[in-house]
């Protein structure tokens, strides 16, 4: 009897715990604000001035970069931040 509780306790637990994590969604504009700011920051890709657009959770980059280097560390950074279900990257490299 006393494993029983102990199981179904345990169970409740659980199940509380999904739907805490399922009410705790990132919006879309969370997951703009945190791409912008992470891109903005970044010394290689110094993404100030990289467009970002976010539509339930997939993430499109446009923009300019000088090196190949830059268009791949953007889209690593973006996978990255939470949320984050896919990344579209459409930088251009133009030396």
């Amino acid at each position: 009897m006393r494993v029983l509780s102990v199981v179904l306790v345990l169970s409740l637990i659980a199940a509380s715990s999904a739907i805490l994590t399922a009410q705790q969604k990132i919006s879309d504009d969370q997951i703009y604000d945190e791409v912008r700011r992470r891109l903005a920051v970044d010394t290689l890709v110094k993404g100030g001035a990289l467009e970002v657009g976010v539509q339930q959770g997939v993430v499109t980059l446009r923009g300019k970069v000088k090196a190949q280097k830059q268009k791949n560390k953007a889209e690593s950074i973006t996978k990255k931040v939470k949320g984050v279900a896919k990344v579209v990257n459409e930088l251009i490299v133009e030396p």
